[in-house]
């Protein structure tokens, strides 16, 4: 194997855990930095700031993996077969309905 090559998986393998790292590094700075004096919580070290950064990507950032991509791609599936059923003007009705409920956005429900 060519010693260039060896460089770059190295890069491969290293980069994401720094990164991670890096990340909880800053998560624990900014915790540590603004939180205890406006709301009066606990400064908190770095292994508790790598869990916050762990269950705010499973509540939050969810798993972006093969799962993701499948569900989402049966979901596709789905709607383009429950498409193929309706005629021209169903397909406008429905189009129609959906513009509307998306056009409304999360801030204006309250003034309809």
């Amino acid at each position: 194997m060519n010693n260039k090559y060896k460089k770059s998986w190295a890069l491969l393998i290293l980069c994401p855990p720094l990164i991670f790292l890096a990340v909880a590094l800053i998560v624990m700075w900014l915790w540590n930095c603004i939180l205890p004096e406006i709301i009066g919580v606990k400064s908190i070290n770095y292994w508790q700031a790598m869990g916050i950064l762990v269950l705010s990507k499973i509540l939050f950032g969810g798993f972006h993996g093969k799962f993701g991509k499948g569900m989402q791609d049966m979901k596709e599936k789905h709607l383009r077969h429950k498409m193929e059923g309706m005629s021209e003007e169903e397909k406008e009705k429905f189009k129609e309905v959906w513009r509307q409920k998306c056009s409304s956005g999360f801030f204006n429900r309250n003034n309809e």
